[in-house]
């Protein structure tokens, strides 16, 4: 009984760890969408985004000055997003295929041009990286039962970025629902020609959704390279993005359904690693190619029926042209 509470406990704690980035990119298309603007490219801005901190970080040895590069490069791709569908009203899920693309190939010709590591950067010391923050006495209190490895594991243990994306959830619902802003937000994905008729500026909120979408991607990205990993691996999101995007279908475009639909993605990611090298009696060796692909095929099937009657924001996708 024992054994099989720490194993819980340690399987919960890994779900934490591993929905981390899938709870700030859904939590980034959530209020992208919100405003009407679809974001496809949450995969490529957090690619670019862990990127830019790995490099930062092996060059400064500085998590913090990593941590703003992720942030800079990943704002800088939702300003090209924004400006091709925003201001020239393009296409807007070309956009962000395109933006995935030249994310995917950037990365790895820059870093193998300036490390010649075929594209990842080189491994990061414990000062170049956010490492798991522990709670006063979690040691100590880790033999109490029930109560100490439950302290100690999940609720001490993490990364002040795994926290922040936790402590972003409820910050994400006040904006949208007790606030102006996030009423006006709201608004223009409902319907935007009624916010201009309101004298608010619909291109001015649009952007300053997909801004906000920027920063998050920047972080889950910097979790990524310098969090979760100690170093920039070619396509180390392996579609995390687009999970992300599932799970905020999933959950509706709200932000509670939305992160617990993360935590099921994270929960099955982290039961997928523990079934690896598990030998089932009767069955043989638990397939690795099938483990590993637990998560995604989770994905399709919650898309495919399980999700009920789903409405999106009516203007989602749609170009906002101003009446004159």
């Amino acid at each position: 009984m024992d054994d099989l509470f720490y194993l819980a406990v340690s399987t919960f704690a890994a779900t934490l760890r591993l929905a981390t980035p899938l709870i700030l990119c859904a939590m980034a298309g959530l209020i992208s969408e919100r405003a009407g603007v679809i974001d496809i490219g949450l995969e490529g801005k957090m690619l670019a985004g862990a990127f830019a901190a790995a490099v930062i970080a092996a060059v400064t040895g500085s998590a913090y000055l990593a941590l703003l590069a992720g942030l800079a490069v990943a704002v800088l791709l939702s300003l090209v997003h924004g400006l091709a569908c925003i201001t020239y009203r393009g296409d807007q899920v070309v956009s962000g295929v395109a933006i995935n693309i030249i994310a995917a190939g950037m990365t790895v010709v820059l870093g193998n041009a300036w490390f010649g590591r075929g594209g990842s950067t080189p491994d990061l010391g414990p000062e170049a990286r956010f490492m798991p923050a522990h709670f006063p006495a979690a040691a100590a209190l880790r033999d109490v039962p029930v109560i100490g490895p439950i302290y100690a594991d999940i609720i001490s243990g993490h990364t002040l970025l795994t926290y922040l994306a936790l402590a972003l959830v409820p910050l994400v619902w006040f904006l949208l629902y007790r606030t102006r802003f996030g009423l006006r937000l709201r608004a223009v994905g409902e319907a935007p020609a009624v916010v201009d008729t309101a004298g608010i500026s619909v291109i001015r909120l649009r952007y300053t959704a997909v801004m906000l979408a920027g920063l998050l991607c920047g972080i889950a990205g910097t979790f990524l390279a310098i969090a979760q990993n100690a170093a920039f691996q070619r396509e180390m999101t392996a579609g995390r993005g687009f999970i992300a995007l599932a799970a905020m279908i999933f959950g509706k475009w709200r932000p509670w359904p939305a992160f617990f639909a993360c935590l099921l993605f994270g929960f099955l990611d982290a039961v997928s690693i523990r079934l690896q090298g598990v030998v089932l009696p009767g069955i043989g060796p638990v397939p690795v190619p099938l483990i590993q692909a637990l998560p995604y095929i989770l994905t399709i099937v919650l898309l495919a029926g399980f999700i009920g009657k789903a409405m999106a924001p009516k203007a989602l996708g749609q170009p906002y042209v101003k009446e004159r």
